[in-house]
């Protein structure tokens, strides 16, 4: 791994210390015009170019994308027991937090017989995505369906990309927790054509009015494309993991996390700062035998960890790795220091936090209870990660009396005309004869 020696100076400010911190490229801008023809393709010819797509990139003939009913039973049935066992074990704990994010109407009384309701509508319809490229991602359904069950959407469809080793089907896998949460509208698409299917609907697959979950940068480019069409929750990039960490920390956890994201996709972002170099000299011997132990290594493990997006960045202490941190603003941030719980509640910008030695990022992949659809690129700074509230919409409901409004409707018409909007203040004077009551 690369070193970002960031001692001795006093670091910058905003965008110029984000600068000088790792980053994949990840241009979305560029994939948009490639993926455009694709969505068009879809609006225009739905299933057929579906099936065509299916062809030319996942190697499949279909004669349906649409995932029949007895598939879905086929592949809990023959589920391994212990997977199962860990799925709904996932699914347990992730319904137990997200039920908490619930949130219920609230009525402010604003003046005498004037008052402004917030109620919160569940979105009618979602498309969920689940990846199916390098790996498989059942972990990824579970952290999409819950929080939308949760909310109360009343139609949810999931897509996941065909594959040829299991006869043009999704990953059975995904199909099984699919069926363990009760999802029955599965389709086998992926990458842009699944989020196009949902953005514009087709003859098998009716349109939602949002589409989450991670993907490749096809997928985010697809999620840009539509943007104002639909509803998204991020446009996510590779996955990243920061990891905060002093002389207290011991360099086998340390070594291990950094691996165990880099093992996701050549672009996974690995990125430790700490304020000991005998700890990040511990970590890079502690690095080759562990990544020589384990699997994916020529082909994801060590380009990432190599890449210019991972780095150990070295700063004069905590305080100051706090900073960089926060301007890195990591997708899963680890707290490894002396009273780590405090240096964690002061942290600003992370997609979830994973405070002291023994919450890995691996629990928050799997069974921590929290998501792990979480922004990527530095959104963390200005986006939270996939929750209930995502697929909520907050209604304000304005209910006044004739005499609550004649005690403010001189403010209106005052305001009306200092904006020039004259007809906005003849609203309210038609409604007391063309003259607007004296304030009280």
């Amino acid at each position: 791994m690369a070193r970002i020696d960031l001692r001795g100076d006093a670091l910058p400010e905003g965008s110029a210390l984000r600068d000088l911190l790792p980053r994949a490229d990840f241009d979305v801008q560029a994939a948009l015009e490639k993926v455009r023809p694709i969505c068009e393709a879809v609006h225009h010819r739905g299933d057929a170019a579906l099936i065509d797509y299916a062809e030319k990139f996942d190697g499949v003939q279909l004669e349906s994308v649409r995932v029949p009913a007895q598939a879905l039973a086929d592949a809990l049935e023959q589920l391994d027991p212990a997977v199962r066992a860990a799925l709904e074990e996932s699914i347990r704990r992730a319904r137990l937090v997200h039920r908490e994010q619930r949130r219920a109407a609230h009525t402010t009384q604003v003046a005498p017989g004037g008052s402004v309701t917030e109620k919160w509508v569940p979105v009618e319809r979602v498309g969920l995505y689940a990846p199916g490229g390098r790996s498989v991602y059942p972990s990824s359904v579970i952290m999409n369906v819950v929080p939308a069950q949760e909310a109360g959407v009343g139609s949810i469809a999931l897509a996941s990309p065909a594959q040829a080793d299991f006869g043009g089907l999704p990953h059975p896998t995904i199909l099984a927790a699919c069926a363990l949460l009760g999802v029955d509208e599965v389709y086998a698409a992926g990458g842009a054509t699944a989020v196009a299917m949902f953005a514009y609907g087709t003859e098998s697959c009716p349109p939602a009015n949002m589409v989450t979950g991670p993907g490749n940068i096809w997928v985010a480019a697809a999620k840009r494309y539509f943007t104002g069409k639909i509803g998204i929750d991020t446009e996510a990039g590779p996955t990243e993991i920061a990891i905060l960490a002093d002389e207290t920390a011991d360099p086998v956890h340390v070594a291990s996390d950094l691996i165990s994201q880099a093992e996701h996709d050549p672009l996974a972002a690995a990125v430790l700062v700490t304020d000991s170099v005998e700890l990040a000299e511990a970590v890079e011997k502690e690095l080759e035998p562990q990544v020589a132990a384990t699997k994916h290594i020529e082909d994801r493990i060590v380009p990432a960890l190599s890449g210019r997006q991972s780095a150990i960045v070295l700063v004069d202490g905590v305080d100051e790795g706090l900073r960089v941190v926060d301007a890195y603003g990591a997708e899963h941030l680890e707290i490894q220091t002396a009273d780590a719980a405090a240096v964690a509640d002061r942290v600003k910008n992370a997609g979830a936090i994973f405070v002291g030695a023994w919450a890995p990022v691996s629990l928050g992949d799997y069974c921590a209870g929290s998501n792990h659809v979480l922004p990527t690129g530095g959104c963390a700074c200005h986006s939270s990660g996939l929750s209930v509230q995502s697929f909520l919409r907050g209604i304000h409901i304005v209910d006044y009396t004739r005499d609550a409004l004649a005690e403010v409707a001189h403010h209106v018409v005052t305001l009306a005309e200092a904006e020039d909007l004259p007809a906005h203040g003849a609203a309210i004077k038609a409604r007391f004869g063309w003259k607007v009551p004296e304030s009280k």
